[in-house]
Formats: structure tokens, sequence, C-alpha cells
């Protein structure tokens, strides 16, 4: 699911809305969700899931090309967590579905 599929959903779920305030409304939250995880705060939606920042150490790495090693720096990266009703629900839904194998 896209960006403008999650306006669409919610603009018919909701006809009181317009597409343009589901839209304003999308926009909204994914900006307050971003902002907090630049300040380092962490996300819960209970029922869903939790939005944490991981850190991941300065390592050695090798350039695929010359095989020269070279450093990588620390970086802090978002995670994100299901919850455990979320993870019940995927599960449930495609039990049903035959996935393909991966070649």
């Amino acid at each position: 699911m896209t960006r403008s599929d999650l306006v669409e959903e919610l603009a018919s779920r909701f006809p009181q809305l317009t597409h343009r305030d589901a839209e304003f409304a999308v926009k909204a939250l994914l900006d307050a969700m971003s902002d907090a995880l630049t300040r380092g705060h962490r996300i819960e939606l209970r029922g869903f899931g939790s939005f944490s920042i991981n850190r991941r150490p300065p390592r050695l790495g090798r350039n695929p090309r010359s095989g020269e090693q070279v450093a990588i720096p620390e970086k802090r990266v978002p995670h994100f967590k299901p919850g455990k009703a979320l993870r019940e629900a995927v599960d449930e839904k495609t039990a049903t579905i035959v996935m393909p194998t991966p070649k």
C-alpha cells in the first residue's frame, strides 16, 4: 500500500472527509511520526506495533569492486516491531494464501 492508496482508503471509509482533508491527515500523521523519531522518541501504537531507533555500530566493510577495506561510520536507523495483534492477524489472513517459493 502506498501513501496515495492510504489517502484513498481513508477518504472512502469516511465520506465526510474530502480527498484533500484525508491527504492532509495522512501527511500530518507521518510528519509527526518522523519528527518524533528524529528527536529520539519511541512511538507505540497499541495493537499495531512500535517504532524506535536502533544504533548500528561502526564497522569495517569491503568495497565490492576493489576488495579494499572501507570504514563504515555509526548509524541510527528506524526500526519497526509489529505488535501481537498485527502478527496474529497477518498470520491468520496469509495462512490460506499460497506464497511462491523463492528460487
